[in-house]
């Protein structure tokens, strides 16, 4: 953050101030009726936000937490859900052992993930027209996307300022990392929300072991694919006879 540009500034001042508002507009209408049901959707999305991997060749992360911050756009009030989505942006972002939390950051990934809840909320609301389970269901995907864009592409833009960049092609990289997890989130959205109807409200705590399932998943795969580019960088730069020497070890 030493080295930042103006515009950089200038464009974080702007997402965030965008994510207070929303923030601040749902608690402004805060109302929970039932209070067990949201400290429940709170806890879950919390834990689920330790559950993090860190994405090859960037310094994000990813946690498991959207599928429940989906699911509570689908059954809370927008009220809840963007405190909820709040909470598991700061508990996602704090540091790990020995390191220091980045108050600048902190507040920066807390405003992205309300105004991508906001735009999620605003997509969804829609299906209080639509008496299908079937639509309803379709209306979460759809939430899912506005997500998407809403969450990713600011990141996307502060990497774009910040190491002057083109945007299109940030921002294809972190949706070729990344697509697959959404995709993955709303679908298990999808299903809990529509289960929610015939199982009850606690269908989500069923979702958390699934989620720690794709969790364990991720994280292989991307262990798995930054030791493979690491072992390749090295192969790259050996001398091309200890190269020749080392393709025919491999056969």
């Amino acid at each position: 953050m030493k080295n930042i540009t103006i515009s950089a500034k200038l464009f974080i001042g702007a997402v965030t101030a965008a994510g207070v508002a929303a923030l601040a507009g749902g608690l402004m209408q805060w109302e929970c009726k039932d209070p067990v049901r949201f400290l429940s959707f709170l806890i879950i999305a919390m834990v689920a936000s330790r559950l993090k991997v860190k994405l090859p060749g960037t310094t994000g992360n990813l946690s498991v937490n959207l599928p429940f911050i989906l699911i509570a756009v689908a059954e809370l009030r927008f009220s809840e859900a963007v405190v909820i989505a709040a909470f598991s942006a700061f508990i996602q972002g704090l540091p790990g052992k020995g390191g220091k939390l980045k108050p600048l950051q902190a507040l920066f990934n807390v405003s992205t993930l309300s105004v991508a809840v906001a735009a999620a909320h605003l997509v969804y609301q829609r299906s209080a027209l639509i008496p299908s389970l079937a639509a309803k269901s379709l209306l979460i995907a759809l939430a899912g996307a506005a997500f998407l864009v809403a969450d990713t592409l600011p990141v996307a833009g502060v990497i774009t300022l910040t190491e002057n960049l083109n945007l299109v092609m940030v921002w294809r990289e972190m949706l070729t990392l990344t697509f697959s997890y959404f995709a993955l989130s709303a679908g298990v959205a999808a299903i809990a929300a529509t289960a929610t109807h015939y199982v009850g409200w606690q269908t989500p705590l069923l979702v958390l072991p699934v989620m720690a399932g794709a969790y364990v998943s991720y994280r292989r795969y991307f262990r798995m694919s930054a030791a493979l580019a690491i072992t390749n960088l090295q192969f790259a730069t050996l001398p091309a006879g200890a190269r020749e020497k080392a393709e025919i070890q491999n056969v």
